[in-house]
């Protein structure tokens, strides 16, 4: 299997997780502040999470997928991973990686360049 089948198939996961996530976050914050800080990191995290999903599908067809789709999937867990783990339980015991992965993501589509 070649890393552009690799990256798209995980494209298409990280599409389906984005579209689960945003779905429960429209209903498992439905009777919250619309203010509240839980749920605007979640629409962030959930935000870029559709983002970057859409990114690898690009990555996918790129001159070297593996390195920008690993690049971009590692800055999407880190980033949006440390958001949603915030968002969901309260605890902003991660939030000190989401820069780091705010920063691979942008390498991920500098990567698409390559």
């Amino acid at each position: 299997m070649t890393a552009s089948v690799v990256v798209r198939r995980l494209a298409a996961l990280s599409g389906a997780g984005a579209v689960a996530a945003g779905a429960y976050g429209a209903h498992g914050f439905k009777n919250s502040d619309p203010d509240d800080y839980q749920r605007v990191l979640f629409e962030t995290a959930n935000k870029y999470h559709f983002y970057h999903s859409l990114a690898l599908l690009g990555a996918a067809h790129c001159g070297k997928p593996a390195v920008a789709g690993t690049i971009l999937i590692a800055g999407m867990g880190m980033f949006c991973g440390s958001l949603y783990h915030q968002a969901l339980t309260g605890d902003p015991g991660l939030r000190k990686i989401a820069p780091i992965g705010g920063v691979a993501m942008i390498v991920g589509w500098l990567a698409m360049i390559l």
